[in-house]
């Protein structure tokens, strides 16, 4: 396994981290070329859970980024403090980050992600559990939306929040019974993409993709 690019993401990337919350880490790594060739490919991902980490091969990386995946994506777009490896090949990446982009699955893919959330919300018990999840989930919807229509509107993903004051109030209201409020940012946010122009593609810029993933492939065949 050859790590490219890897960085520390969700809550503590965002400035939502309190002091129960987890430090998750994601990255992009390239398997040896010949490896696809024999009876077992590797592996695609590589997940564990003590600590948080989530590895993806730089193909399986690739395809969630061009798909608007909220979470591969954000790889690209962190602030440089979050990052912990930097290879020639994620600075290309990096670089590259808006070829993985287009209007539709930015729409769809934020918007997607926060009624995941909002599913999470309606279906959680009410005892100090259910609402301190409760709580987490509101925030993360209320993230996915204000970076889903931030990318949509400006082809700039927001990674850190200004103030993540706001959405930390906002879950706990909505943890306490504000659902309706939960509902209305959903809707509010998407009538927005309905009436914002984005300057994104229709479709993302595969080719470019291609071309790093071509590179890398080349890089690590046997010399």
């Amino acid at each position: 396994m050859h790590l490219l690019l890897s960085g520390i993401v969700g809550s503590v990337a965002y400035g939502l981290a309190g002091p129960g919350s987890d430090t998750d880490r994601i990255g992009v790594f390239a398997a040896p070329t010949v490896a696809f060739h024999g009876l077992h490919p590797p592996r695609e991902s590589v997940v564990t859970t003590d600590p948080d980490v989530t590895l993806h091969e730089a193909r399986k990386y690739a395809l969630l980024a061009l798909s608007g995946n909220p979470t591969a994506t954000e790889l690209m777009w962190l602030p440089d403090d979050c990052y912990e490896t930097r290879t020639a090949f994620g600075e290309k990446l990096i670089a590259i980050r808006s070829a993985f982009l287009s209007a539709p699955r930015v729409r769809d893919a934020y918007l997607g992600y926060a009624s995941q959330q909002f599913r999470k919300l309606a279906s959680r018990p009410a005892d100090a559990e259910g609402r301190r999840r409760s709580a987490k989930h509101a925030r993360h919807l209320a993230r996915l939306l204000h970076q889903g229509r931030v990318l949509y509107a400006t082809g700039v993903l927001e990674i850190r929040l200004a103030d993540p004051g706001w959405f930390r109030a906002f879950g706990e209201r909505v943890a306490g019974g504000g659902l309706d409020e939960a509902q209305a940012l959903v809707a509010a946010a998407e009538a927005e993409f309905d009436r914002v122009r984005s300057p994104l593609p229709e479709r993302p810029d595969e080719e470019t993709v291609e071309r790093w993933l071509l590179a890398v492939r080349a890089a690590y065949l046997p010399r």
